[in-house]
């Protein structure tokens, strides 16, 4: 379930371990969550990141979420940014999302980032669910064609010495367009792919949402331009009209250096 990897970044000049988590789904592994906090425990991570996608748009409520939440924050310092069944959960207004997650001990970053000094390296993490690009067009980023606040955003987002990481939970934010030759990212973690839902021998991942099937930047490390991917496959599936198959769980370890 836990599978590592070695990413080297510019502007960081010693070691940073990274836990992401994306695409729970309102799934239990063990008695509260208990098998999760004990693998993230095992795996000393410095920060955990929730990547979107925890719960489910029709979740009853956060309860499942916030308790899992509670037990990593004991761990790591937790920070969260929206999935697409976040964002619709919340259009439900049932109960304050963000609220209840910061109550639980997570930092939530929607459109926002904190700057960080972690095992002495100067780090600015952010999050952003909004395409990085037009909406109607991914081949501009012309602010005359972007939402002004998601443009504003990622234009103080880059303006900094440090080494920018960015929770951006669709992978096609910053895969499909201009967006990798737009903006000054060092790394963009994503989910959402379910890692294509089905996996297939040789083949790979078949589902890749906008990227359609079998996609080129679905699962594991990628450099797109000025950027670097991590894409993890997550750890549940909702609402699909095919099982995860030949996929299974993952916690994605990210050793920076």
């Amino acid at each position: 379930m836990v599978k590592t990897w070695t990413a080297d970044l510019p502007r960081l000049d010693g070691p940073v371990r990274i836990a992401v988590l994306s695409d729970l789904h309102d799934r239990a592994f063990g008695g509260n969550h208990r098998q999760l906090a004990d693998l993230l425990a095992s795996a000393g991570p410095d920060l955990i990141l929730l990547d979107g996608d925890m719960l489910n748009s029709d979740s009853e409520n956060s309860g499942q979420v916030c308790s899992l939440v509670e037990q990593l924050a004991a761990v790591a310092p937790v920070y969260y940014a929206w999935g697409n069944h976040e964002l619709d959960y919340m259009d439900r207004e049932t109960g304050n999302l963000q609220a209840e997650l910061t109550a639980a001990g997570a930092t939530v970053l929607d459109r926002a980032y904190v700057d960080l000094t972690v095992c002495g390296q100067h780090i600015r993490l952010g999050g952003l669910y909004d395409y990085a690009f037009a909406a109607d067009d991914f081949n501009t980023c012309d602010p005359a064609h972007m939402d002004p606040s998601v443009y504003g955003f990622l234009t103080r987002f880059q303006d900094t010495d440090r080494c920018r990481i960015l929770l951006s939970h669709r992978p096609d934010s910053f895969a499909l367009g201009e967006a990798s030759v737009t903006w000054n990212v060092e790394l963009v973690i994503s989910g959402h792919d379910h890692g294509g839902q089905v996996v297939l021998p040789i083949l790979g991942g078949v589902f890749g949402g906008d990227q359609g099937l079998f996609p080129a930047y679905l699962h594991g490390l990628y450099e797109k331009d000025n950027i670097r991917l991590a894409i993890t496959s997550g750890l549940g599936s909702h609402g699909q009209k095919l099982p995860r198959m030949w996929n299974p769980p993952e916690i994605m370890v990210l050793d920076l250096r």
